[in-house]
């Protein structure tokens, strides 16, 4: 019955590997039988005995060689020598290895192999062979090079008379299907053969065509042929049959070797009669088939069939109620047992089978929505439209399940439609004044369904005073009038508060006069509720947006206070010094980013370029703090090493105690031409001189406020003329998605293409690095040693 639609391919291809997989595992399972059987029918193939014969033989030899039956059956099967070579007329003695085989083989024609080996060939090769149609395929290949075979077929004799084709290979699905049932004549050479339990041999076409109906489409295709019993104990119920297109007649050997094929292959086809009986010691299952013989509707119960690794490849049918019917019209017990995927492969990849599993794994009961399965049946199509429910049952599955009819479904439909929307339908006769509601509707206005449904009238004491009014007023004009209306109201519930809609318009008489209304009613609690809370969403928004505009207002003019910008390039100590600050463009906080650029009292000029983490006023005021007594120290003798370690101490022990900065002091004396510098933990200058630029190696220094005993070292570069020296924080490189090197190559390269000296613009070289919205503050100390020729005159 497992509905479905539209199979997933890859689906399918992963249930036919399983099945595979499967089949495998039952034809291991089954490796005793089936080399029992095949060991049987190679020693009666060899010496002509009796299968009860052949049994004893091997039981007699498993004891002789103090080996188990199993193992002296594979012995047989995988140890079959060739037999002595005798002269012409000489006696044979017993095959070796095969005590009591007697007789002689007949030698075999040049190119061919002896008789024994070729049986022992196929001996092998079926005991891997799961189904009749396997065995003629089988058959076929070992007897086509043996004796001239082109098609084999095997028919069985049925219940009610007659043969029905099992197997077959070499012939096309057509002549199959013509064949497939043959009635109970004797003049059906396999019918014959069975009958008299002998070999029937058709060597001669014309003298074969008036006494047998022969198979084949001409007949002539098969000018010889061959039909042989299969012995089954005292009576034979299979047939082989050997086509050839050769006209000759079957030689000895070759009747000799089809003979021993027929009794090799029926222990193989006893094997695949014998039934696979499941083990149900507890006889579960029979009292679950019994509690469902009891009860009405359709349901089955599923057991899983899992792969080693626990992975659920199929489902098996372990009972049925009597009323459960399939779409194949297979009702009750008679589907017990079937798979689910072999039954239904459709199924495969579907929600249905996705529900199944969700079922398993968290125990909850699942309910499919209505869906059309679609299949095959003897080459009609079959369709229908089934609603399923799995639930938990021990370790496997109870499904139950439905069968719509279009009436039904439309009905489904509608109920679907007003769950989803969360709505439910209503009709007043304003004539009858009889009411109907939904189910769905009861559940809206949030009144149980055993209560009486109200009338229009009636309908505005449901809402809250303050939208009974307007209710009460659209409800009139649309009796009266006939204007249908699409109002909001609310109702107060033991849940709280509904937001409702509701729509309705009139069915009127010729003349306009009213007489029925069609409405219905929708709940939008959940979508009023998310249009308040994104209302107040964004009035917090818009709140909190203004104290960041402000704070960052308050910021922005304290740091222009501390930090004022000269209006052009300055001199200081015989250097061009040109200075860039530009705040950043994304968010609404102020960084902490600053410079100092003065001449100190003995003539040095000091230079500091430093970076405040975080934004905002609190980093604006460490900002203010960090300048001005950076400046104070240096100015009143401290050394620069000196000064980052005081300053260290002064953000250890300030309010905010986890505020970090980095920084750059650089003092230049102008008669030595030497800047002497220290960092902590900044980025490193970059210089440019003779057409190249480099970063200069960064004298050792931790960041401010990071540790309690850092060291600072010094380093000093010479200046020479020509020479450009730019400081900077780190919101000039960096760029989103871009490491830290590539921002000090594109850094550098940028100021080789804007070169050096006094004709380097700072304006262009920032265009170039910063990109329409910064996500951080930009300050840059830009420092020149001027040319001889580009110096300024003494009295300048």
């Amino acid at each position: 019955m497992e509905p479905g639609t539209g199979a997933d391919l890859t689906a399918l291809v992963k249930v036919v590997a399983r099945q595979r997989a499967e089949m495998e595992r039952l034809r291991d399972l089954a490796a005793t039988a089936a080399v029992l059987e095949r060991a049987k029918g190679v020693l009666m193939a060899i010496t002509g005995c009796s299968p009860d014969a052949a049994h004893e033989e091997l039981q007699r030899r498993a004891k002789d060689g103090n080996r188990t039956l199993l193992e002296q059956c594979w012995l047989t099967l995988g140890a079959l020598p060739p037999p002595m070579r005798q002269p012409s007329g000489a006696a044979s003695p017993s095959a070796p290895g095969l005590p009591g085989a007697a007789g002689s083989w007949e030698p075999a024609p040049a190119g061919t192999v002896d008789m024994a080996e070729v049986l022992g060939h196929i001996g092998r090769d079926l005991v891997r062979v799961g189904s009749p149609q396997e065995l003629a395929g089988c058959l076929l290949d070992h007897l086509a090079p043996e004796v001239r075979a082109d098609a084999v077929m095997l028919y069985e004799r049925l219940p009610e008379g007659g043969l029905g084709l099992i197997g077959h290979a070499g012939i096309d699905a057509t002549l199959a299907a013509q064949w497939r049932y043959v009635p109970p004549l004797s003049e059906v050479s396999a019918v014959d053969a069975l009958q008299a339990g002998e070999p029937r041999w058709l060597e001669d076409l014309p003298s074969d065509s008036t006494r047998y109906v022969l198979i084949g489409n001409p007949p002539e295709r098969w000018p010889t042929r061959a039909w042989l019993p299969l012995p089954s104990g005292d009576t034979a119920s299979v047939a082989l049959g050997v086509l050839r297109r050769h006209d000759g007649p079957f030689v000895p050997r070759e009747r000799k070797l089809l003979r021993a094929v027929a009794r090799l292959c029926a222990g193989r086809l006893r094997v695949f009669d014998a039934p696979q009986e499941r083990p149900d010691e507890d006889g579960t299952a029979q009292t679950v088939q019994a509690v469902l013989d009891a009860l009405p509707g359709a349901a089955i119960v599923l057991t899983p069939l899992r792969s080693a690794s626990g992975e659920v490849e199929d489902y098996r049918i372990e009972a049925a109620t009597a009323e459960a019917v399939d779409v194949f019209g297979r009702a009750g017990r008679d589907m017990v047992g079937s798979h689910i995927l072999e039954s239904y492969p459709s199924v495969a990849g579907e929600p249905l089978w996705h529900g199944y599993l969700r079922a398993l794994e968290t125990g909850m009961p699942f309910d499919s929505e209505p869906f059309v399965y679609q299949d095959v049946s003897d080459g009609v199509p079959v369709t229908a439209t089934y609603s399923v429910r799995a639930a938990p049952l021990g370790g496997g599955l109870l499904v139950t399940w439905l069968r719509h009819d279009p009436a039904e479904r439309q009905e489904q439909r509608l109920a679907d439609v007003q769950r989803l929307g969360n709505l439910g339908w209503a009709t007043w006769n304003l004539t009858t004044q009889e009411v109907s509601w939904s189910a769905q509707a009861y559940a809206v206005l949030g009144r149980g369904p055993v209560r009486e449904p109200l009338g229009l009238d009636e309908l505005p004491d449901l809402a809250l005073p303050e939208d009974a009014a307007n209710l009460t007023h659209v409800i009139d004009e649309l009796v009266r009038e006939a204007r249908s209306f699409d109002v909001p109201f609310r109702v107060e519930t033991p849940q709280g508060v509904r937001h409702l809609r509701m729509v309705a318009e009139a069915v009127t008489e010729p003349d306009g006069t009213p007489v029925e209304v069609h409405g219905f009613v929708q709940d939008l609690t959940a979508q009023r509720s998310a249009e308040l809370a994104l209302v107040e969403s964004e009035r917090a928004m818009l709140l909190q947006r203004g104290v960041l505009q402000a704070e960052r207002a308050l910021a922005a003019r304290l740091q222009h206070a501390l930090l004022p910008l000269p209006s052009k390039p300055v001199r200081l100590a015989g250097l061009r010094v040109e200075v860039a600050y530009l705040p950043a463009q994304a968010g609404t906080h102020v960084g902490g980013d600053w410079f100092s650029a003065i001449e100190l009292p003995d003539c040095d000029a000091l230079f500091v370029v430093g970076d405040v983490a975080g934004h905002g006023i609190g980093a604006v005021a460490t900002m203010a703090q960090l300048r001005f007594t950076a400046k104070g120290m240096v100015s009143t003798g401290s050394s620069l090493t000196g000064a980052l370690a005081r300053l260290n101490q002064l953000l250890l022990h300030s309010r905010d105690s986890q505020t970090t900065a980095t920084m750059i002091l650089a003092r230049y004396d102008p008669d030595e031409q030497i800047l002497a510098w220290a960092q902590a933990g900044h980025l490193p200058p970059l210089l440019m001189r003779g057409g190249e630029a480099r970063y200069l190696d960064r004298p050792g220094g931790m960041l401010l406020g990071a540790s309690a005993a850092p060291v600072y070292e010094s380093a000093e570069l010479s200046l020479e003329p020509g020479d450009r020296l730019l400081l900077y924080t780190d919101g000039l490189i960096e760029r989103l998605g871009e490491s830290l090197d590539e921002g000090f190559a594109r850094l550098a390269e940028a100021v080789r293409v804007h070169g050096c000296g006094e004709s380097g613009s700072l304006d262009a070289l920032l265009s170039t690095m910063l990109s329409d919205e910064r996500r951080d503050d930009v300050c840059v100390l830009d420092i020149r040693m001027p040319r001889e020729e580009d110096a300024p005159d003494a009295g300048a």
